[in-house]
């Protein structure tokens, strides 16, 4: 009797209960691993593992000689795009890599493939499963805006109970979502239930129930001067590099809170540390920065009117079965020849 189970290498730190729970899933995955040959992970969705982990060079060679066998690989290999590269072209049977992040396809741009080993491996991302947190952060970081959080905070510190001051209201404000993504639908649904209206920056335009507006990408500085808030949750590419530039800031009506929980490449860093010593930004709550980490010297370290979180705002307890119930599903739809969900587009690779 043959066993045509699909072979999945497991390249990146998992659990063993989170492996059973795959397998039991869908039962036709068989995932091959070694636990010795993963660094351990020092907290969820840690897929780079204890940074002191060093395989010797027996154990490397085991290690990719399990990859090089695999029909599908779960995680890039020690989340490093030249490993990937290698295994991409050591193993012609390799047929998908499911990549952690929700923003992976910079991850596999960067690991240099052509453009017939783009067409033979499918790559997905983890996009979806940190849409919930993330848009958590984003309305969190809209109520500090909102609240006017650093105020309270700078108050307090004074022990000054000062005289009243106005706060806003989600409900009266119009809130710019650049991406509409698994994020930033999420994000605007939250929006909806407090009673914002969204304008949703789109380039394809398909109409989202929860988004009162759709502008395409080019237009941002034309309806910047119409919002109280934006959040951007897009991916980084060559498209939305420095999308929130100095055009965008120079149109925004005083006191603008900004929120980016996609990728640090989308804010000219520069041009909102102009904007927030002027004042046209009121607020800024940044999950990610163009070069992470930040910057000693940075100037939003100290901004009064600055929240800089470490990339850290996805990251819950339950990312990393989210994430193995996510490959489960696609490998059901692998195996019965349906579409794979968070394809990386490998043209623009988001």
């Amino acid at each position: 009797m043959t066993d045509d189970r699909l072979n999945v290498a497991v390249a990146t730190p998992l659990s063993e209960e989170l492996c059973a729970l795959i397998e039991e899933l869908e039962p036709r995955v068989r995932l091959v691993r070694d636990q010795t040959l993963l660094p351990a992970m020092r907290h969820p969705a840690d897929f780079s593992g204890d940074p002191s982990f060093r395989r010797t060079e027996e154990q490397q060679e085991r290690f990719e000689s399990m990859l090089d066998a695999a029909d599908v690989l779960y995680g890039i290999p020690d989340v490093d795009p030249a490993a990937l590269r290698r295994v991409v072209r050591a193993n012609p049977r390799l047929r998908w890599v499911q990549v952690m992040a929700a923003g992976g396809g910079s991850q596999v741009k960067a690991a240099g493939l052509t453009a017939e080993e783009l067409q033979r491996v499918a790559f997905t991302t983890g996009a979806g499963v940190h849409g919930g947190p993330l848009a958590e952060f984003a309305v969190f970081g809209l109520l500090a805006g909102a609240k006017r959080l650093p105020r309270l905070q700078a108050q307090q510190k004074r022990h000054e109970w000062s005289g009243r001051f106005e706060m806003g209201q989600l409900a009266d404000q119009t809130v710019l979502v650049l991406g509409l993504g698994g994020i930033g639908i999420q994000i605007s649904r939250l929006l909806k239930a407090f009673g914002s209206r969204v304008i949703g920056v789109s380039r394809h335009g398909t109409p989202v129930e929860s988004v009162d507006e759709l502008v395409h990408p080019d237009r941002i500085a034309e309806v910047a001067g119409d919002v109280d808030a934006v959040v951007a949750a897009l991916p980084g590419t060559a498209a939305t590099e420095g999308m929130l530039g100095e055009a965008f800031f120079t149109s925004v009506r005083d006191g603008v809170t900004v929120v980016n929980v996609g990728r640090g490449t989308v804010i000219d860093e520069r041009a909102l540390t102009a904007a927030l010593d002027a004042g046209r930004v009121g607020f800024a709550a940044l999950d990610v920065v163009a070069v992470e980490p930040l910057a000693a010297d940075s100037p939003l370290w100290d901004h009064p009117n600055v929240l800089i979180s470490p990339h850290t705002a996805a990251l819950t307890t339950a990312e990393d079965r989210r994430l193995a119930e996510l490959f489960a599903d696609n490998a059901t739809r692998l195996l019965d020849g349906r579409p794979l969900r968070n394809l990386v587009d490998v043209v623009d690779f988001y």
